[in-house]
């Protein structure tokens, strides 16, 4: 993968989604979260204005809507601004 954030944007891997409840039953595709936790694989120079918190290989916690899904070699991934990143874990 050769992607290169811009400016104060995040590239990450979003966790794989649920495949069973706590009770142990299966959840169908259709029903699936969309996982709001992921590693960070690429991280932006930032700006004079923003100074990247972030580094390569974090967990983060981000909205449920943030970022903008991307395909790269058949990988799902996002992009989105640092502000959208809620937590570090």
């Amino acid at each position: 993968m050769n992607v290169k954030p811009l400016s104060d944007r995040v590239l990450i891997l979003p966790n794989p989604a649920e495949e069973k409840t706590a009770g142990g039953l299966i959840i169908p595709d259709t029903a699936k979260e969309k996982p709001l936790a992921g590693k960070v694989v690429a991280v932006g120079p930032g700006t004079s204005e923003v100074k990247m918190e972030v580094a390569v290989g974090d967990q983060v916690l981000y909205g449920k809507y943030a970022g903008q899904e991307l395909q790269i070699d058949g990988e799902t991934y996002l992009i989105m601004k640092q502000n959208d990143i809620l937590a570090i874990i």
